[in-house]
This record gives structure tokens, C-alpha cells and sequence, in this order.
């Protein structure tokens, strides 16, 4: 089997009282398109720290490629971590970023770097702390693509982009990983307009690991009901029951379930209501405890 481009085992990670992540064993697979999704709060951001080596786990071990990335000068020199807070010396500019942003990643390709400059129209005179918010989430974007990173890891890149802006940075990074196959972690609460870029997919809560899983198998793996109350409730009982919803006589339910033809046949009957659950269902319905219906009102 083909090793995960990064290992985590029993990795919890506390400030002070606070515990931002709570024994996460986890494996991100190699030369693929990762989503890391959960409420804010979830932990993501402490996951990420820690998988690029710039934080280490209060216990617990991590392993990136192999070796322990903290302090690990080989093994950081592969990573690239777009942080949503990017920090740059005072009164750089773009060319100064894009002069140096090569010292740090050997794979770097300045002609990808040109074109996303001039696909997100970025001034090169400009000092990057006068840039608008959008501006510097899109300079973020042209330092992860253009590192070719064999891990590059992107906090929530698109903060401040409009959807024109989101589409050519989707459009570029499927196409630069076709062409440069390299893992690639993304934490996103645009779930929807990404979820056609994932494959693999990690859902946290509280600091815990939910799922992780093949996107595919993901989306398979749970659906939602809706119709009356009383028909909703008879057929998912002895079902789990991730979310629910009622409004008046009406209910709609997530349910950790297959959509056989059996239950298919039954929902019918009921003359209620089955559709797939899409991720951004799932990483709400997880972030709420689950329930059986079973003997609860609704």
C-alpha cells in the first residue's frame, strides 16, 4: 500500500485549559486533493500547524513523509502552508515576495506564478500590507500553486475573493495538480464549490476526528429524509440519526445510512422524501450530537 504523505497518532494538542485537538489519529493521503472541514473551532487550523511543523502535539506523534517535520529543515523545506493570516516584512511588494519565495521551495515554477499574478490581476508595486483582503488571499494562492510543494496546505485561500476570483483559482489548482500530481490539503467552509476538487475528505469536531474517508464513499454514506413527522420517524427508526429538523408536522432527518432499494421502496410508500446527503450536510449534521429516534419524540 502506497504510504500516507502524513501520520498522525494519539495527537492532542492543549493551551492551557483548552484542548484544540483531542487524541486525532489520522493518515493524509499522498498525491491527492485532501478536504479538511469542521465548524470554526474545530481544530483545523492547530491540525494544520502541526502537520506543516510549525506547531508540535502536547502528545502524541506525527509523521510528514516519513520523518518528524517540527524543526525538521528537509522535511519543511517540502511543505508550503498558506495560512489565512499571512505575515510578510514590512513594505514588501510582490516582486520582492516572488524573489525570495524561490530561496524556499526548489520546485518552484515561475510561470505558474505569472499567471495566477496576472490571472488575479495582483500590483506588483503595491506594499502587500496595503493590499485589500481578497489581494492577499491571492497573493497566498500564487506562493502554495507556484511552490509545487509535494504538501501544500491551504487555510481557507479564497477569504475575500469573488466568485469570479474563486472559480479561476479552483479552475488552476485541478489543472496544475493533473499536470504536477502533489498532496494537497485545503480547509474550507465553501464546501459546495469545492467538493467537486476533493478526494479524500477529513471532518473534525471539538478537536476529535469524525471521519476521514475517500470523498466518494463519503458522499454514499449517509442521506436525507424529509416528509411528515410520523413517517419520518417510523422510517428511520433504528437508524442513526445525525441531524434533525421539524417544523410544524413536517421533518427532515440526516441519517447515517446506505439508500438501498428497499429503503428507497419504503420511502415511497411513505410518500416521503430521500435525497443524498452532501458534504456540507454532513460536516453540519456531525458537528451535532447524534441520536437514534428510537423512543424520542420528535
Amino acid at each position: 500500500m502506497t504510504q500516507p504523505a502524513a501520520h498522525l497518532s494519539g495527537v492532542s494538542r492543549r493551551f492551557r485549559r483548552t484542548r484544540a485537538l483531542d487524541d486525532l489519529t489520522l493518515d493524509i493521503p499522498e498525491n491527492a486533493i485532501t478536504g479538511l472541514l469542521g465548524r470554526n473551532g474545530a481544530g483545523k487550523t492547530t491540525l494544520m500547524s502541526i502537520i506543516a511543523g510549525h506547531d508540535r502535539p502536547t502528545s502524541g506523534s506525527v509523521r510528514v513523509f516519513g520523518t518528524d517535520p517540527f524543526e525538521n529543515a528537509a522535511t519543511m523545506s517540502a511543505i508550503s502552508f498558506v495560512r489565512d493570516n499571512q505575515r510578510y516584512p514590512d513594505d514588501f511588494t510582490l516582486r520582492q515576495v516572488l524573489e525570495v519565495a524561490p530561496l524556499f521551495h526548489t520546485g518552484w515554477d515561475a510561470e505558474v506564478a505569472d499567471h495566477l499574478v496576472r490571472g488575479f490581476r495582483l500590483p506588483h508595486k503595491t506594499a502587500i500590507k496595503k493590499l485589500s483582503r481578497g489581494q492577499s488571499s491571492s497573493l497566498g494562492i500564487v506562493l502554495g500553486l507556484a511552490s509545487r510543494a509535494p504538501l501544500t496546505i491551504f487555510d481557507e485561500p479564497y477569504l475575500g475573493l469573488d466568485a469570479t476570483a474563486r472559480r479561476f483559482f479552483y479552475d488552476t489548482l485541478m489543472q496544475d495538480y493533473l499536470d504536477h500530481p502533489r498532496t494537497i490539503v485545503v480547509s474550507t467552509h465553501l464546501i459546495d464549490e469545492m467538493e467537486p476538487l476533493l478526494e479524500h475528505v477529513v471532518i473534525v469536531d471539538e478537536g476529535r476526528l469524525v471521519r476521514s474517508a475517500a470523498a466518494d464513499d463519503l458522499r454514499g454514506s449517509a442521506v436525507t429524509l424529509s416528509g411528515l413527522t410520523t413517517a419520518v420517524e417510523d422510517l428511520a427508526r433504528g437508524l442513526r440519526v445525525l441531524q434533525r429538523r421539524t417544523i410544524g408536522g413536517l421533518t427532515s432527518v440526516v441519517l447515517e445510512t446506505h439508500a438501498d432499494e428497499d429503503l428507497r421502496a419504503r420511502v415511497a410508500r411513505a410518500g416521503a422524501q430521500l435525497t443524498p446527503a452532501t458534504l456540507q450536510d454532513l460536516v453540519a449534521a456531525y458537528g451535532v450530537e447524534s441520536e437514534s429516534l428510537e423512543g424520542t419524540p420528535a
